[in-house]
Order: C-alpha cells, then sequence, then structure tokens
C-alpha cells in the first residue's frame, strides 16, 4: 500500500508541474494543440522501438482497440481539452478543477464499474469535493463570466477522461509500463501525423529552442509518460477508487509551483475551494 500511496503521489506532483508550464506556455503564444504534440510525441518515439520488439500488429498485448480508447482517455484528446481550458482561466481553477472532478468521477466509476464498496466517510467526501467545485464556478461566474464557466468545463471534461481511464486500467488489468507504450504508440502513428498535417513544425518554429525544449522534457517526460506509469501503479496497489483520488493533490502541488515560477498568487475563492477540495480527498481515501 505504501508504494501506491508514492506512485499517487508523485504522479501528482508531475501533474502540477505540467499544468504550470503549460499555463506559461499558453501564455508565450503555444496553441493547446502544440503543447500535446510536446507532451506524446517525443516519448512515444521513445516506446515504439518496445512496442515493434514485442509486437506491433497487437499494440504488445494490449491490443489497438483498447489502446486507442486509453489514447481518447489519456493521450493528446485528453489534454487538448486540458490546454484549452487555460486560455480561459487562471492557472488555479485547472490544478483544482480537473484533478478533483478526476477524483469524484474515479470513485463514482470505482463503484459502479468495478463493485468497489464507497462508506459513507468516502462518500461525504465525495460531497465535499463538489462544494469545492462549486466555488471554483461561482468565481467564474463573476469574475470572468460565460467564458470562465466554459474554460471550467473543459477541466471537468479532462477530468472525467482521466477517471475513465483509471477505471479502464483497473478492469483490463494493464500494467503501468505497457499503458505508456500503448498510449504513446498510438499517439505517434496515428494522431502526430494529423497534428503535422494540419500545423507543420513552423508552429513550434515560432517559439525559441529553449521554451520548446521546456515543453518537451516537462509536458513529455515528467507530466506525460511518467504520470501514466505512476498512476497505473497506485491504481494496480490501492485499487481504483482510491488511486483515482491522487490527482485531488495536484491542487497543493500547483499552488507552490505556480507561485514559485510563474509568481501566480491564487485569489481567496481559489485557495477556500482548493481547501475544501482537499479535505474531500482526505476523507475518500480512507476506507
Amino acid at each position: 500500500m505504501i508504494i501506491g500511496i508514492v506512485c499517487g503521489t508523485l504522479a501528482a506532483f508531475a501533474w502540477a508541474a505540467g499544468f504550470v508550464v503549460a499555463k506559461h506556455g499558453i501564455q508565450i503564444g503555444f496553441s493547446p494543440a502544440d503543447l500535446a504534440f510536446h507532451r506524446f510525441f517525443w516519448s512515444g518515439l521513445l516506446v515504439l522501438p518496445l512496442i515493434v520488439r514485442d509486437g506491433l500488429r497487437d499494440l504488445g498485448g494490449v491490443g489497438w482497440g483498447r489502446g486507442f480508447v486509453m489514447t481518447i482517455l489519456s493521450g493528446p484528446p485528453q489534454s487538448l481539452l486540458a490546454y484549452s481550458g487555460f486560455i480561459l482561466v487562471p492557472l488555479g481553477h485547472g490544478t483544482t478543477i480537473q484533478p478533483a472532478c478526476a477524483a469524484l468521477s474515479g470513485l463514482i466509476l470505482a463503484g459502479v464499474i468495478l463493485h468497489e464498496s464507497i462508506s459513507p466517510r468516502r462518500m461525504f467526501g465525495g460531497a465535499a469535493i463538489i462544494l469545492g467545485l462549486l466555488v471554483f464556478g461561482a468565481e467564474s461566474l463573476a469574475t470572468i463570466g460565460g467564458s470562465g464557466v466554459g474554460g471550467d468545463l473543459l477541466f471537468v471534461s479532462a477530468g472525467v477522461f482521466w477517471a475513465s481511464f483509471g477505471t479502464l486500467l483497473r478492469l483490463w488489468n494493464v500494467p503501468g509500463t505497457r499503458a505508456v507504450m500503448a498510449v504513446g504508440t498510438v499517439s505517434v502513428i496515428v494522431f502526430a501525423p494529423v497534428y503535422l498535417f494540419i500545423y507543420g513544425l513552423s508552429a513550434l518554429e515560432r517559439h525559441s529552442v529553449l521554451e520548446n525544449l521546456l515543453q518537451a522534457v516537462v509536458q513529455g517526460g515528467i507530466a506525460g509518460s511518467l504520470p501514466i506509469y505512476l498512476f497505473a501503479h497506485a491504481v494496480i496497489a490501492l485499487g481504483g477508487g482510491r488511486a483515482a483520488t491522487f490527482p485531488a493533490l495536484v491542487p497543493v502541488f500547483g499552488v507552490v509551483i505556480g507561485f514559485l515560477a510563474l509568481g501566480v498568487v491564487p485569489s481567496l475563492a481559489q485557495v477556500a475551494g482548493m481547501l475544501i477540495v482537499l479535505f474531500g480527498f482526505q476523507l475518500t481515501l480512507q476506507r
């Protein structure tokens, strides 16, 4: 169980770092598609030889059907939802709403699909997460307006996608390494050509080598492949329901990294919503 907790916590830290660097990328002119390309193309190239070795025909034993579904839920399409949200709302919304929705919907899916028992304490924790999300929604309406709510809903969708991915990992019993290899391979073979056809490399050439390298390293390694591997281990060790709550740690790491790296100071409403979400997280992790 300790290994599962460590893996889940490290995955949350990696996601938070990815959120902060993604927000920076959006601010300097990268498009959501550019960031998604950096997140999955380079890591996909690294794992592609491993899939070829183990059998490209059946995607290294995962199967192309399952691999494609996993890539939709945790690969470029899911990342596009999250990165697009950063165009509309502040950093604190993304680092809280997406992980909270991943935790909440993961808890629900674990009970409905995986038939894991959900105690009253964990149900109360889920209700607290919903309350915290409502605080963020209220701030969006009051300070940003309809576009802010739209950005929040993009993060909600991204969180549901991720929770569905975690549930399927448990249901299909896919190890972390296999999940990373499958998602990376499908991203390179299916989604990268679409990006290159629409945008070409000229979109990336508008930015410096250093900025592109930053996104490639953080999105492609720290926030891309590594969390999938760690989260899959947490799912196997702790179960889908408990592992699904680890993304709710992202807001804490996101606030710290965002302040240190970008000087972003969260509003009082964001802090209140984050604290409520973390309280709910603590309850949902218990038996």
